[in-house]
């Protein structure tokens, strides 16, 4: 049995809440988003990908027995038909004009975790005692650093460190990051958006996982420290123990 936790908070700085976040406890899929658009558009964006993605996997069951391949094409289509939803109702209406979100998504089948990612929202594996990040961001920034252009340091501060490259309803097509990895007992899994790990150097997120047991605690302990660490986007996270 998986114990969750989850919070979303505002932050200091902004006027509402673009993140949106989506547990499926019975069909061990667990969902952050951060949407990004001006007025309203970056929350109905993340909404309409929660939503929209939920509303898929209930109307499409998985069995548990799917290979790797399947689901891989499962969430592919999945995505595309989110992107789709989001990206015509950006084209609707010029005030949503531009609207977009990132995604990242688990599914937790018996002992193996499958990822989805889209953006710049993250997974996290914190295990005895280690933290590793599972997805790669899909940023300007990170193409830099990867290219060798600049220094991970340097893209702590980079201008444009929150320029994503790939998002939900961004475009017309969608191209999203699969993971898979085996699970082992006690292990904590974190999905967040920007907003935590932008005020939470993974060390600090590394040790109150280490330290807090409960999953509602440690959610709301990560949530609190983003924000005595300023605050300055909306933060949301959901944290797993295996």
């Amino acid at each position: 049995m998986t114990q969750i936790g989850f919070k979303t908070d505002k932050g200091r700085k902004r006027g509402r809440n673009e993140d949106s976040l989506f547990v499926m406890p019975k069909e061990e899929i667990y969902i952050v988003a951060d949407g990004v658009g001006g007025q309203n558009s970056g929350e109905l964006a993340s909404t309409m990908a929660v939503k929209g993605i939920a509303e898929y996997i209930k109307s499409n069951l998985l069995q548990g027995s799917e290979s790797e391949e399947e689901l891989q094409n499962y969430f592919l289509d999945c995505m595309r038909l989110v992107n789709g939803l989001i990206y015509e109702a950006a084209k609707q209406s010029p005030e949503n004009s531009g609207m977009a979100t990132t995604a990242v998504l688990v599914y937790l089948n018996k002992r193996t975790a499958y990822f989805v990612n889209i953006g710049d929202s993250r997974a996290y594996l914190y295990r005895s005692g280690q933290i590793s990040q599972v997805t790669e961001d899909h940023t300007y920034v990170n193409e830099l650093v990867k290219g060798g252009s600049i220094t991970r340091a340097q893209a702590e501060t980079h201008p444009q460190k929150n320029m994503i490259t790939r998002a939900l309803g961004g475009d017309d097509k969608v191209l999203p990051d699969f993971y898979r990895l085996e699970t082992n007992k006690e292990d904590v899994i974190i999905l967040c958006t920007d907003g935590l790990y932008g005020e939470v150097t993974t060390g600090e997120i590394c040790s109150l996982a280490a330290e807090i047991s409960s999953m509602s605690t440690l959610s709301a302990k990560l949530a609190e420290r983003a924000n005595e660490n300023g605050g300055h986007d909306n933060i949301t996270v959901i944290c797993l123990k295996i």
